[in-house]
């Protein structure tokens, strides 16, 4: 609890966070799993606050592998011409995109289906970047035109 008040949450955030995703507080450790997710954050360019926001309002994101979840994801939201700052902004807009769906299965048929509308990696980035839970809508049942 004190390593989460550290990171500048409050006793709300560190009660929701703990809430959500209780394993939290006793399946991680504090050095091998919890606190180099946290370096890993502010390296994309995360302050504090955000950092302490993404916990709170996705807290599963600290039981993701670094090397098989998170980093491939963040390559991934590189590849479509995004910069850390960018990233770093979408993720703490909507975390939930960091581990929610599939990247095979679920999130690049999203890009494909925007730049099958006529958008361009770039467009697509800026969608992802203002609208990022767009990512997890279900194409046939939210996206496409009835």
């Amino acid at each position: 609890v004190q390593w989460l008040k550290g990171l500048g949450m409050d006793d709300s955030q560190v009660t929701k966070t703990i809430v959500k995703f209780p394993n939290l507080m006793g399946s991680y450790s504090l050095e091998e799993n919890l606190k180099p997710r946290v370096l890993w954050l502010k390296e994309l360019g995360m302050e504090d606050s955000q950092v302490a926001k993404t916990i709170t309002t996705f807290p599963n994101l600290m039981g993701y592998s670094l090397e098989e979840n998170l980093k491939p994801r963040v390559q991934w939201l590189k590849g479509l011409r995004m910069d850390d700052s960018q990233v770093a902004k979408t993720i703490v807009k909507h975390p939930q995109l960091m581990g929610s769906d599939s990247l095979e299965d679920n999130l690049k048929p999203r890009v494909q289906w925007l730049k099958g509308l006529g958008m361009d990696d770039s467009q697509v980035a800026k969608t992802i970047m203002m609208f990022p839970n767009l990512m997890g809508y279900s194409i046939e049942d939210n996206l496409k035109p009835k």
